[in-house]
């Protein structure tokens, strides 16, 4: 067990798996939203380019885990999936650019009710992909969920934002790397998914990067630090939650960015999310929770199924 997983279990190791994964997933959802309100102020008052963010963004980010990982002989470094790391990091730095230039040119609130449509993106690909079985209710979720998300886009009624379609984009993206990381999940553990994918995606970055760059001062080395550190923590508490808790646990948990970027964006930028915002961004919560918890039943009945039988 990695250095920083014990620590996580030294603090939370008298709570429950599910409650565990509540705390993580929130403490997750707060890292990130604190990341992108920071990501926010450099690319605009600090007058960063977002490609140049996402960069330091896995840079500092990496050095933010690397130390844990070093520790143990470097055992969380031992991986015999390395091409899929690979992968999942290479799709990664296609989505976060896309993910990065929108919070630079949208309101917060709407970007973090738009990118709800990862969970179905993902359960739209797990039904593609991996051959799952589509049942009614699940198709009317999916159906739900992504008028939820032409409610706040509203093609047709006012012009279309490119903004949120770079959002949805980059969600459809995050979404195949979610599947990715569950399979990882499986004999990884968080920090070494966490490490690999920042070393995957540093060197990846640096590239549209350069085509913008231009050397920070002081302060805004302090603002990229905080990107990387708020993130490089956010997706570990993240990868751990999906690891120990169950995904009808932790899918209504996520809901809780749209509450806490509203408040940070009222509050730092004087931005107040539309009704368009909240009501899409509800249904498609709900869609996105009424599929875990219908995933979850499933497989409850088919594992009884399976016991009645072998009996």
């Amino acid at each position: 067990m990695n250095t920083l997983s014990a620590a996580i279990d030294g603090t939370l190791g008298r709570l429950t798996p599910p409650t565990r994964a509540v705390v993580l997933i929130l403490f997750s959802t707060l890292c990130f939203t604190s990341m992108h309100t920071v990501i926010r102020y450099a690319s605009t008052e600090g007058q960063i380019h977002p490609f140049e963010v996402a960069f330091f963004r896995n840079f500092f980010g990496l050095l933010a885990v690397l130390p844990f990982a070093l520790r143990g002989r470097a055992a969380a470094l031992r991986t015999k999936r390395l091409k899929l790391h690979a992968l999942r990091g290479t799709m990664q730095v296609f989505a976060m650019l896309m993910f990065f230039y929108a919070l630079s040119i949208t309101p917060l609130a709407k970007i973090s009710a738009v990118s709800f449509t990862a969970p179905l993106f993902a359960t739209l690909g797990a039904i593609i992909f991996l051959g799952e079985k589509v049942r009614a209710r699940r198709i009317i979720a999916l159906v739900l969920g992504f008028t939820g998300a032409m409610i706040i886009v509203r093609p047709g009624v006012i012009e279309l934002d490119f903004g949120p379609t770079l959002v949805m984009t980059s969600s459809a993206i995050w979404a195949s790397a979610i599947l990715i990381i569950k399979s990882l999940a499986r004999t990884e553990s968080s920090l070494t998914i966490t490490v690999y994918m920042s070393l995957v995606m540093v060197p990846l970055a640096v590239l549209p990067a350069a085509l913008v760059w231009q050397w920070p001062t002081g302060e805004q080395y302090l603002w990229l630090a905080a990107i990387g550190f708020f993130g490089g923590f956010g997706q570990f508490a993240m990868t751990e939650a999906l690891k120990v808790g169950e995904t009808h646990v932790i899918t209504p948990m996520d809901f809780t960015r749209l509450i806490w970027i509203s408040v940070i964006a009222y509050l730092a930028f004087a931005e107040v999310p539309g009704l368009y915002t909240w009501i899409g961004g509800a249904i498609i919560f709900s869609a996105t929770a009424f599929i875990a918890w219908r995933e979850r039943a499933v497989a409850k009945a088919a594992m009884l199924a399976g016991i009645e039988k072998g009996a």
